[in-house]
This record gives C-alpha cells, sequence and structure tokens, in this order.
C-alpha cells in the first residue's frame, strides 16, 4: 500500500513536471517568435473534446453546437490552449456544478467561454494573471507555476485570435477565446456531419 502510494507520488510529480517543462519551451517560442501556427480550418468538437483529457470525469459541461461555424486555427495549439484554461478553470472552481466550456459564432468570429464558479479575480488583476510567472491569490495545491495563461495567451493571438478574463455573473471567472471563423459562415442542414444511427 505505501509503495503504491509511493509509485502513485511519483507519477504525479513526473506529471507536473513534463507539464512545466513544456510550458517554459512553449514561452521561449513565443517570446522568440518561432510559433509558427499551421492554420487549416476544422470543426471546434474536432479539438476540444480532446483537451478535456485531463480533467476528471463529470467536472466539465461542454456545449458545442452542430451548426457553428469552422474555424481557422492551428489544431495542436488550440487544444494546448483549450486545455490549459479548462484545466485551471476546474483547478479553481469549488466543485459544486461543472465548469462550463460553450462556443457560439458572433459574425465572422467563434467564441469559447470556459465559465467557473470559483473565487474569481478582481480588474486590476485580470490582465495581470495572463503575465508569465503570475498567479493570483491562493494556488490550490498542485497547481503550476504560473505559465498556463500566458501560453494560451500567446497561442490564442498566433493563431489571430484572443483570449481574455471576464466576470462569471454570479461569481467567477469566464476565460474567453475568440478564434477566426473559417471562410464560408454558418454550415447548412445538408453540411452538417451525418449522425450515426443505431
Amino acid at each position: 500500500e505505501d509503495e503504491a502510494e509511493l509509485l502513485a507520488g511519483i507519477e504525479d510529480g513526473a506529471d507536473r513536471l513534463d507539464h512545466l517543462v513544456g510550458n517554459l519551451l512553449d514561452m521561449s517560442r513565443l517570446q522568440t517568435g518561432t510559433v509558427t501556427p499551421l492554420i487549416r480550418e476544422i470543426d471546434l468538437d474536432e479539438v476540444v473534446p480532446m483537451a478535456l483529457g485531463g480533467v476528471p470525469e463529470g467536472s466539465v459541461d461542454l456545449d458545442i453546437p452542430e451548426t457553428l461555424p469552422m474555424v481557422a486555427v492551428d489544431p495542436g495549439l488550440l487544444e494546448r490552449v483549450v486545455a490549459n484554461i479548462v484545466e485551471n478553470a476546474v483547478k479553481y472552481n469549488p466543485g459544486q456544478e461543472p465548469v462550463a466550456v460553450a462556443a457560439s459564432a458572433l459574425g465572422g468570429r467563434v467564441e469559447l467561454r470556459v465559465v467557473d464558479r470559483g473565487r474569481g479575480v478582481p480588474d486590476e488583476a485580470k490582465e495581470r494573471i495572463f503575465e508569465p510567472f503570475q498567479r493570483y491569490g491562493d494556488a490550490p495545491r498542485g497547481a503550476g507555476v504560473g505559465l498556463g495563461l500566458a501560453v494560451s495567451r500567446g497561442f490564442a493571438e498566433a493563431m489571430g485570435g484572443t483570449l481574455d478574463a471576464e466576470d462569471t455573473p454570479g461569481g467567477g471567472l469566464t476565460m474567453v477565446l475568440t478564434l477566426t471563423a473559417a471562410p464560408g459562415g454558418i454550415r447548412t442542414e445538408a453540411e452538417l456531419p451525418a449522425r450515426a444511427t443505431s
């Protein structure tokens, strides 16, 4: 039993170290201008569910409408951005209800909102949380060193998007990721993927 706990602790530490090194390398690439996004048109529901693999089952309520336009992004960078902001939201969410992840179309843009019910961030600190090595307040046990949001914003901007923080009505923080909709706009019913029938 003690050996199993020790091994689990070592594995957890190795995962955190791997995540930290990845974020440090990404931050270095962003600061030197060597991030080159490979933009292609994708459906958000191709990437967003994969980005949720690092969070406990049931901790996220996902809403991506089938009629949402495709987005012009680098799928690998988008997956990292979504994983970072969702994992952060889950970490700070008190747990009474799941973090909401919802997408909507706004003209030539697509907006992905990640909504938590944590204690939020004061207005004067909202921009500061996107700076490298910045964390707000008492971070939960096992929290990182404050690179995730800086890397996420850098990747969003490299793809022509934005990442901002705003208050969640009723308390908490909402991360708003805005991406460029792919040319062609909203898909018609005929263009939607065929639904599997059982």
